[in-house]
């Protein structure tokens, strides 16, 4: 009787099947109930902010009493001048981002399954331990590098019958720089899921390839990377689901307000959005490009979302 109540589809059945089927797994909805409530508290109950987008929002008016403007706070930022700079400074560096991360984090995962153990928990512990740093704290660090007088890359270049290079004021070098300091922060992190999805790839895959006569590296290239290939994609996925939103902790501490001669190249839409609150508290512009970021977001997820549905179904996040 419990099995046919609980394989009765709720639309046969009408509100009378639903409820009786939520008395038979009361158990289990009391579980879910933490997690359906964080949910909708902290994922649907902001929604009702998003009118701000389309208000000239105060805080004596309130949300639902300020004026409402409809698009004017659209048209504000998309016909202004930081408009194509910021947004293209946001694609292009997280896209620099993602590729740098998911070659390197792959490379290392792949590397580190082929050394011991115990070197691999030593590896794994000095590669994880940039993450837990604050960006604030890598500003420094960055600093202490390149400063033009101080700095350690300066040293060791004039120490070869070089000049100085004054890092700050020389925007061309900074996208690799950013990429850098993003890579080697969250190489531990990403590392470990590649390398878990390697652990769990069954041993006899190998051995075939070995009687095979394949060599490690053809181990490597015909079964490791072929078998990572849907994780690669799911996190891709939802990476470029963010790729509107730059990486505002990374940008703004590492490019503080007293590096001007870098704004051209690292601003992004973030970025701006602070400065421009910071100066004129425009709530409703800044509520309306983070509408504009996640709805263009959205977007990028279905789109490639379908063409990796067109290339192999399997793969696919949804």
């Amino acid at each position: 009787m419990t099995q046919k109540v609980m394989a009765s589809p709720v639309k046969k059945n009408g509100m009378r099947g639903f409820f009786r089927e939520m008395r038979v797994n009361k158990a289990l909805y009391i579980m879910l109930t933490p997690a359906v409530a964080f949910i909708v508290i902290f994922n649907y109950v902001p929604l009702y902010g998003l009118q701000v987008a389309f208000r000239n929002f105060n805080f004596i008016d309130g949300i639902s009493g300020s004026p409402f403007v409809g698009l004017k706070n659209f048209n504000f930022y998309f016909k202004s001048m930081f408009f194509k700079q910021t947004t293209f400074n946001t694609l292009y560096l997280n896209t620099l981002f993602i590729a740098a991360n998911v070659f390197m984090q792959v490379t290392t995962a792949v590397l580190l399954n082929e050394v011991t153990r115990r070197q691999q928990k030593a590896f794994q512990t000095a590669m994880f331990f940039p993450y837990f740093i604050s960006w604030v704290v890598i500003s420094q660090f960055v600093t202490a590098l390149l400063s033009e007088k101080f700095g350690m890359v300066n040293n060791i270049i004039r120490s070869f019958g070089g000049e100085g290079v004054s890092w700050f004021t020389e925007p061309k070098y900074w996208p690799a720089f950013l990429t850098i300091s993003s890579v080697w922060k969250n190489l531990g992190y990403g590392s470990v899921i590649y390398l878990a999805k390697i652990v769990g790839i069954d041993a006899e895959l190998y051995e075939a390839a070995r009687i095979d006569g394949a060599s490690r590296f053809q181990e490597v290239t015909r079964v490791t990377l072929p078998l990572l290939v849907p994780t690669i994609v799911l996190l891709l996925l939802i990476a470029i689901g963010g790729v509107f939103r730059g990486d505002f902790q990374m940008i703004y501490s590492l490019i503080t307000d007293q590096k001007k001669m870098l704004i051209g190249v690292t601003e992004v839409i973030d970025t701006y959005v602070y400065r421009a609150m910071r100066v004129n508290s425009q709530y409703g512009m800044a509520a309306a490009i983070g509408l504009y970021q996640s709805v263009m977001g959205f977007i990028l997820v279905m789109f490639s979302n379908f063409l990796v549905t067109r290339y192999d179904p399997d793969i696919a996040l949804f």
